[in-house]
């Protein structure tokens, strides 16, 4: 519930410190005072738009806080502790806005800087306010279905009505985006049919492309490789005249002797057999390599076209040799994807007719819940309205499945398939005895719709989770027995939650637990709203004051203190 309100430079409020109890709290005062100045405040702490307007004249800042008690709202506190914003000392949880004359907003719940989302996220777990015009929303067709679906805690329902659209409508926009590319992929299917098939018929598998190169090469310097090779064999030692190996070893002979006479020549010796060994393991591995040379001029002619026609297909595709054979497993996979995409056209439709049945039977479900809340809430509407002084009035909610056909020239896909379900919801009223059952907003006058929507409000009042409401002068154009009948019906709902309510009516004032007087001093200069808790004998003065207006007599405090003792 609402515990306390801090204003500070709001619109034409300098300071101000509301503190509010439970049950029902009523606010009066005269017109112009600004009585609705604390809802409008309310408001802003809740997330809503602020202008520069709203920031106090010659003030550099509006500042706003809300302080409610969450021990019993378990949705909020569930909410703060998600936020990592609940406080560890207390239950209570502190909505607060600043306001610069820029138009520059910060927001905080409980000390902690938010975005004005969170605010607003919080707040519709903490009060629910209804404004003066509320009624006029009621004839409107989406309102009207809100209105039942509260009513009958529908949210479990359309969440799963919505699950389903949603997939439907993802599933749908898949499947126009593959029709649409499908000639596009068509021809992609070929090109990439014909690149796959010639690179599966050249097969080049993987180092092929190395392997081929290095016995091109060695195929097209054959003769070189057979000159050069025998011209190197034979100076390093088959010459007989002379080769490299006989005079190494003379002179390394030569050295050991001199090596025994003078110590200082052994490492050079050294170094003279290690090079005669390693030149004689030279001479055998070289000449192994020319006794095995083989070139064979019919396997070079297959390796010299292979080899060309790796180059070609590279050339072709504008990609080095040696990466022909990623590029063919990635063409691979883009067929196989582009060829699955018929595959999924075919699963898609599948999947869209078992989701347009998920969706079918949901929405009949949601249907059928729908007809038989609007029958039980036309009852209490109807009473409602005879007890609000319109004794003729009767109430129906007519709801007609506006989506539940198919279209037989599209696979059967149903038409105009909308996330809340098949219905289009009507509210019909009736207020003279023989007229009959017409829509609310061809009958019913602007007072006759204020009561309607106030009767639903209470109505549907037990069914929000909000411990706090706010009637906002809901009670425009109502006076006489119906004003009494709702103040007393504002009363019995204040006995399971917090009740605000802003009005002029003198018989819903008298009802409340409380009530706060708000007034408007002016110095000539400065304009300035107060509010002021009333005591007994203040509110005998202020029900006297709505009655009789200013001349207040003997005869309407008589009949404020008769209506406050009632």
């Amino acid at each position: 519930m609402l515990l306390q309100l801090n204003i500070q430079n709001f619109a034409i409020v300098r300071s101000l410190d509301i503190d509010w109890q439970s049950g029902m709290t009523t606010i009066t005062g005269e017109t112009g005072a600004g009585k609705s100045i604390a809802i409008d405040a309310l408001g802003l702490c809740l997330g809503e738009r602020a202008t520069t307007n709203v920031v106090r004249p010659n003030s550099k800042k509006a500042e706003l806080a809300a302080t409610f008690e969450t021990q019993k709202n378990i949705c909020a506190q569930q909410w703060l502790a998600q936020h990592d914003l609940l406080l560890e000392s207390s239950s209570e949880c502190i909505l607060r806005r600043v306001i610069s004359s820029e138009g520059r907003s910060k927001s905080y719940i409980n000390g902690s800087q938010v975005p004005l989302v969170q605010l607003k996220e919080i707040g519709q777990l903490l009060i629910n306010i209804h404004g003066q015009h509320d009624h006029q929303l009621i004839v409107k067709s989406s309102q009207q279905c809100k209105l039942v679906d509260e009513y009958a805690d529908h949210k479990p329902l359309i969440d799963g009505v919505k699950h389903y659209y949603q997939q439907w409508h993802k599933l749908n926009k898949e499947l126009t985006l593959l029709q649409q590319n499908k000639q596009q992929r068509e021809a992609q299917r070929q090109l990439l049919q014909y690149q796959v098939s010639e690179l599966d018929e050249f097969s080049l598998q993987e180092s092929e492309f190395q392997l081929l190169e290095s016995d091109y090469k060695r195929h097209a310097n054959a003769q070189d490789i057979l000159d050069t090779t025998l011209q190197s064999l034979q100076i390093l030692a088959e010459n007989e005249q002379f080769n490299v190996l006989d005079s190494l070893r003379q002179c390394s002979e030569n050295i050991n002797a001199l090596a025994k006479l003078d110590n200082r020549l052994i490492n050079v010796a050294n170094i003279l057999n290690d090079s005669h060994i390693q030149l004689e393991e030279a001479s055998t591995d070289l000449t192994h390599y020319y006794q095995e040379l083989e070139l064979d001029p019919q396997a070079y002619t297959l390796i010299e076209e292979r080899y060309s026609t790796a180059l070609q297909l590279a050339k072709k595709h504008s990609l080095p040799p040696e990466n022909l054979v990623s590029f063919h497993q990635e063409l691979k996979q883009e067929l196989t994807a582009i060829s699955s995409d018929d595959s999924r056209i075919n699963s898609i439709i599948d999947e869209i007719s078992k989701t347009q049945q998920y969706y079918r039977d949901a929405a009949l479900t949601l249907s059928s819940s729908r007809i038989q809340a609007a029958s039980a809430l036309s009852e209490l509407i109807t009473l409602s309205m005879q007890e609000l002084n319109m004794p003729h009035g009767q109430f129906n909610i007519v709801i007609e499945q506006k989506n539940n056909d198919v279209d037989s020239n599209s696979d059967n896909v149903l038409v105009n398939i909308s996330a809340n379900g098949f219905d289009r919801i009507d509210f019909q009223v009736s207020l003279n005895p023989g007229q009959s059952l017409e829509a609310m907003n061809k009958v019913a006058s602007g007072g006759e719709l204020s009561r309607i929507s106030l009767a639903m409000q209470v109505i549907l009042a037990d069914k929000v989770v909000t411990p706090t409401l706010i009637f906002d002068e809901v009670d425009v154009g109502i006076s006489g027995p119906t004003a009494a009948m709702v103040g007393k019906k504002l009363q019995q709902l204040a006995q399971s939650t917090q009740v605000i309510c802003v009005t002029h009516l003198p018989q819903v004032a008298c009802k409340g637990h409380q009530q706060l007087f708000v007034s408007k001093l002016t110095d000539g200069e400065h304009t300035e709203t107060k509010v002021t808790e009333l005591s007994e004998q203040n509110r005998i003065q202020e029900i006297a004051r709505l009655l009789a207006g200013d001349k207040i007599s003997e005869h309407s405090l008589a009949n404020a203190q008769e209506l406050l003792a009632s």
